[in-house]
């Protein structure tokens, strides 16, 4: 617990030093002369006009039209599967027990 504290006691001294040099830097800022004026900067001239937009042609003839789909082929027919009248039955499950049953330890020897 003593090694945590003296590490937090350094952290702290650490910490308020480097606040010490912030503050020293901020107070030398303030003692500088004023900054020289900006320069002026030349003024943008004025951009060239875009160019126009160039026309698109336009269609002379109208697209032939579409060759059509092909036909779908008949499908065969699918032979009937003979007809099931009984079902087979399902085997028994058995059922899982809904308690745990509780072993108990093995007697101790009692050494008398």
């Amino acid at each position: 617990m003593a090694s945590f504290n003296c590490f937090v006691l350094a952290i702290f001294m650490a910490l308020s030093l480097l606040n010490i040099n912030v503050g020293l830097a901020s107070h030398h800022l303030l003692q500088m002369p004023p900054a020289l004026p900006k320069p002026s900067l030349p003024k943008p001239r004025a951009q060239p006009p875009l160019p126009s937009m160039p026309t698109l042609p336009t269609m002379q003839s109208i697209p032939p039209p579409l060759p059509s789909m092909p036909t779908m082929a008949t499908m065969p027919s699918i032979p009937l599967l003979p007809n099931m009248l009984t079902l087979p039955t399902m085997p028994f499950i058995p059922t899982i027990p809904t308690t745990i049953p509780f072993f108990l330890p093995p007697p101790s020897k009692t050494i008398p």
